[in-house]
């Protein structure tokens, strides 16, 4: 968790596609929480996380209250794309799931969040079409990193598996 905030505050906060898209990563960790864990904690999980960013940056609570709305859905949305079969405790990962449906699982993620947050932080609907750029970039941005995590943890556990079957 420290190392994805501390990426999102101290990097992805100072990157500003076209001057206002700027990716938001904190749903990631609400992405890869396991399945079947509480919804109390996942709720409180989620409304940490916001709650330290909002402090960090100065967001007024939008990222508290997107946190938290997306880990009330986290379950619902890895229900919709998950295997039938996946276990009861499964983390959601490109290996566990799949590749197909965990990134449209990211993808969707990732869009939600994007478009709580940017249409909190507008607030209106006057300058609609700069919300609509800042939630479309930013979501593409935030999902090639997810996607990127993704492949070097994948490349980390097959080298760590290797290793094991060697020995």
């Amino acid at each position: 968790m420290a190392l994805i905030l501390g990426v999102q505050l101290l990097l992805l906060n100072h990157i500003h596609l076209f001057g206002y898209a700027t990716p938001v990563v904190l749903a990631y960790l609400t992405l890869t929480m396991r399945r079947g864990t509480s919804r109390v904690a996942m709720l409180l999980w989620g409304f940490c996380i916001g709650l330290l960013y909002d402090m960090a940056s100065n967001t007024m609570g939008m990222a508290m209250a997107t946190c938290t709305l997306l880990a009330m859905l986290q379950p619902v949305l890895l229900k919709l794309f998950a295997p039938a079969d996946a276990p009861e405790d499964m983390r959601p990962t490109m290996r566990s799931m799949g590749a197909r449906p965990y990134l449209l699982y990211a993808l969707f993620t990732m869009l939600l969040f994007h478009i709580v947050f940017y249409a909190l932080d507008a607030f209106t609907l006057s300058n609609w079409p700069v919300t609509l750029m800042a939630i479309g970039c930013s979501t593409v941005m935030a999902f090639l990193f997810v996607v990127i995590v993704q492949l070097l943890t994948n490349s980390i556990e097959t080298s760590r598996e290797q290793k094991h079957s060697r020995k």
